[in-house]
């Protein structure tokens, strides 16, 4: 029964609204997922991986969000860049979509001030409908605008964005589904537009060792909008803490790790601050990720002449 009430939610959500981006507590180790800009960003080749259980307890069809993704900075013909590839697969309801998309940004160095890139990607979204109606009437309902038997469809979809980072702050502007691509037309649902602004600073403390993190970001489709203000403690480069809010949805802990060179954990929990907080026991989220350099340090180089020992 849950998993029908979270469905014609959600769905009607869709259908009169959009279905919104999933939304991680981890964006701001995710930020190639919603700005191509981003992709090659930290001069290595990084992989990133999420998964979210949403609603722990709550019941069937609670959403379960995967994202992977891969990046690495390049320079074909002198031209400082990035490309990346970047999968989402997004469960709730009766839904299963899974989007697939690749990236590539072009990177401008300003002297002295930081590096400003430019992205776009593009790839093809493919929404899923599993419906499991419990209905006396063995033959469905007998409505047009509810979907009855399993259905799939495919769309192109594409976006933009512009990221500036320096090595004390970041700065991203872009958009997601420029393209507004539409899925089960007799639904009348379609995706609508994404923006999204994010922002952070990194201020060094007066313990060397310490650092603190403050981040935002703002997103919307022009109709529901979204703002997560968040504070990190960084320790050492190698752990770090904090909390984020949401605001007008949920609370978020989170705690991270480098385990040894480039190799890196976290792992979030959101207390949700809705009606539905009352009806499960929270959201679980898990981050690994891996960056390095293809780069190695050239070895000394030994000379026989008497005139270099």
């Amino acid at each position: 029964m849950r998993k029908l009430l979270i469905t014609l939610s959600l769905f009607s959500a869709l259908k009169l609204m959009a279905q919104q981006d999933p939304l991680l507590s981890h964006n701001v180790f995710n930020q190639m997922s919603i700005n191509p800009a981003y992709t090659g960003s930290s001069g290595m080749i990084c992989a990133t991986a999420i998964h979210r259980q949403q609603w722990m307890n709550f019941g069937e069809g609670t959403p379960i969000t995967s994202v992977v993704n891969l990046d690495a900075a390049i320079n074909p013909f002198g031209i400082s860049s990035g490309i990346g590839l970047n999968v989402v697969q997004d469960q709730f309801g009766f839904n299963q979509d899974i989007a697939v998309d690749l990236s590539y940004a072009v990177r401008f160095n300003i002297q002295g001030v930081g590096n400003l890139a430019f992205g776009v990607n593009g790839g093809f979204v493919n929404n899923t409908l599993e419906p499991e109606w419990n209905f006396p009437d063995t033959q469905g309902p007998d409505n047009n605008l509810v979907p009855v038997g399993s259905q799939s469809d495919m769309n192109f979809d594409f976006g933009a964005g512009i990221y500036f980072h320096n090595n004390e702050m970041f700065f991203g502007v872009s958009a997601t589904h420029i393209n507004q691509p539409q899925f089960f037309k007799e639904y009348l649902s379609h995706y609508r537009r994404h923006f999204y602004l994010t922002g952070g600073y990194y201020l060094q403390l007066p313990n060397q060792a310490w650092k603190i993190n403050p981040s935002v970001i703002i997103s919307t489709d022009l109709v529901i909008n979204h703002l997560t203000a968040g504070m990190n403690f960084i320790y050492n480069k190698k752990f770090w803490g904090g909390v984020s809010y949401r605001v007008g949805e949920s609370v978020t802990g989170m705690i991270g790790l480098e385990l040894f060179s480039g190799l890196r954990i976290g792992y979030a929990y959101d207390f949700s601050t809705t009606e539905i907080s009352g009806f499960n026991s929270g959201s679980h989220e898990l981050l690994l990720g891996y960056c390095f350099s293809l780069k190695k340090e050239r070895a000394p180089e030994q000379y026989k002449s008497i005139r270099f020992l």
